[in-house]
């Protein structure tokens, strides 16, 4: 069935007789007795009724069965990235709230966790006992600490069970898939698909007048899109200071996100990957070895790579990257970055999929119709480990695919009293149409994850379920073809870090590190010296043998 049929309201009724919705979807259009506006109410925000008509259709079609055996009278407790009602992430469990509680009968009891206490807050609550959370929705990042320490729970039991609501796991793109699986089994159910793409102005790069001045300023073609990241600082550097909005007031090349406690470490992460991560030799270009396609750690002694000659040039990269926009990005967090580009202000940013569906919100976006989207850049330079030596090569760049950040999805508390119930919630934001209602609203925080939200030969997507829910053809064909090939084109990929202390190690250290670096407190080297120190500690802290071998096990290395 196509997803554009999720959103046409004419054919709304056809929809309820094809399927066979029964008590879910009622003869009077109402979900469990309950209204768009019952289910989803959202006073104060722009375009309330257009968001409660697509949620609702979306909810009707997934034909959700009735869960009220499951939950009549009961209650369950999920944790989440505290960011609010109407933040990412955490605003998707409370969006859906009302939906599951009138399939269900139970109530529904949030509890937000500030993303600097996930690390902390949620170990306590399993080392005391206490066992608050029926579920939570994690970072992929955290399963080192939840699955070595059985706090989670595999869910393959009841993926195919009919009382739950309908979603499978061979729907989610295979980099993401592994993100929800441990061991060859599942933890998790499919939400969100977190990876960086390259943005940039398409309008100004394809203008025949700024391809001529840059041409006659720099003797290069303007490129368009850049496929490096050496051509992103050129075409950075020639637009900085250029009025090229029409403004009256000079632009900036580039809108980057700096100061400390931001997650700007992943995105460091992202770039620096080109720098740092070498494709293995032989028929697997994507195989573990001691060299190759790896970042962190060192997989034979955990010994930080994190100030490897790579990873500095990298930094030191960052920074002439950085000065290529305004001053006031070392004070920025993310919205603060994502606005400055979505206003008009930087000719490029590159960040997660929340830039692509938050172009198409006009309240927020003046670039809709604008906007490029490109998979990040490759690198004519990177370091070799196992050589150790920098090898330069502009005609085959290095190139890094990566599943950089959270992908954040619910996962089972293994001491939950109500195991059944928490995965119907679990299932319900996992089946199809209500998550790619998810992955269009933008300030839910979800991006794509799974081939019904990707184009073919990828994906079963097509740019009319795009448009019928608003969005611009063009931007969609830019965004959703570089989404996809991010995920299945690329020759090696950054390794994901799935163990414990994951936060401590990039958040606590890392994070910190490289905003010394960035502000000339230390130098690239220095500081990325000291976040090896900082690492090293962590590693002795937290048991040097047990952390080698969940990280061995999480990037997929096998020791010789």
């Amino acid at each position: 069935m196509s997803n554009r049929k999720v959103y046409l309201l004419a054919v709304l009724a056809a929809l309820v007789t094809v399927l066979g919705f029964s008590a879910v979807a009622a003869q009077d259009g109402t979900f469990f007795g309950k209204t768009a506006a019952d289910l989803f109410p959202i006073p104060g925000v722009a375009a309330n009724e257009q968001e409660q008509q697509l949620a609702f259709r979306a909810l009707l079609n997934a034909n959700i069965p009735d869960g009220r055996a499951l939950g009549e009278g009961k209650t369950i407790t999920i944790g989440v990235l505290g960011q609010g009602s109407r933040g990412g992430i955490s605003g998707t469990v409370y969006f859906w709230r009302n939906a599951f509680e009138a399939a269900t009968g139970a109530t529904l009891e949030i509890v937000e966790v500030p993303y600097n206490e996930l690390g902390t807050t949620i170990p306590a609550d399993f080392l005391t006992g206490q066992y608050t959370y029926d579920a939570f929705i994690a970072a992929a990042w955290q399963y080192g600490d939840w699955v070595s320490n059985e706090w989670i729970q595999p869910v393959d039991q009841w993926i195919t069970d009919a009382r739950f609501p309908t979603w499978s796991p061979d729907d989610t793109a295979a980099p993401f898939r592994a993100l929800l699986q441990w061991g060859g089994q599942t933890y998790g159910t499919q939400m969100d698909g977190d990876a960086q793409l390259f943005y940039y102005r398409n309008d100004i790069l394809s203008d025949p007048q700024w391809q001529e001045a840059f041409k006659a300023e720099t003797g290069m073609d303007l490129p368009n899109p850049p496929t490096t990241w050496q051509q992103v600082l050129a075409v950075t550097k020639f637009f900085n200071g250029k009025d090229w909005n029409g403004d009256g007031d000079p632009d900036d090349g580039i809108s980057l996100h700096l100061a400390a406690g931001g997650q700007g470490h992943w995105h460091y992460g992202t770039l620096a990957a080109a720098f740092a991560v070498t494709p293995a030799e032989g028929d697997d270009p994507r195989k573990v070895t001691k060299y190759d396609n790896v970042f962190y750690f060192d997989p034979d002694d955990m010994t930080p790579l994190i100030n490897q000659p790579g990873h500095v040039r990298a930094l030191e990269f960052l920074k002439e990257l950085a000065a290529t926009g305004q001053e006031a990005q070392f004070g920025w967090q993310l919205g603060e970055a994502w606005d400055n580009f979505l206003g008009g202000n930087a000719i490029a940013t590159f960040s997660w999929g929340d830039v692509g569906s938050l172009s198409q919100n006009t309240d927020r976006s003046v670039i809709k119709g604008n906007l490029g989207a490109a998979v990040i850049p490759c690198s004519e330079e990177w370091y070799d480990r196992e050589t150790q030596q920098f090898v330069t090569d502009s005609a085959n760049p290095n190139c890094v695919g990566n599943t950089t950040g959270g992908s954040w999805h619910p996962v089972l508390s293994a001491f939950s009293d109500e195991p059944e119930l928490t995965y119907y919630f679990m299932a319900l934001l996992a089946n199809p149409t209500i998550n790619f209602y998810n992955a269009t609203t933008g300030w839910q925080g979800i991006d794509p994850c799974c081939t019904y939200q990707l184009y073919a030969p990828r994906g079963s997507a097509t740019s009319e379920d795009y448009t019928a829910v608003g969005f611009d053809a063009g931007d969609m064909e830019r965004y959703i073809n570089s989404y996809g090939s991010n995920v299945y084109d690329k020759t090696t990929y950054l390794t994901y870090l799935r163990i414990p202390g994951t936060l401590e190690y990039l958040q606590e250290s890392l994070d910190i590190r490289l905003s010394e670096a960035m502000t000339d407190q230390l130098t690239p080297q220095a500081a990325l010296d000291a976040a090896a120190a900082d690492w090293e500690r962590v590693t002795d802290d937290l048991g040097r043998e047990s952390q080698l071998q969940i990280y061995q096990q999480a990037i997929g290395y096998v020791p010789s």
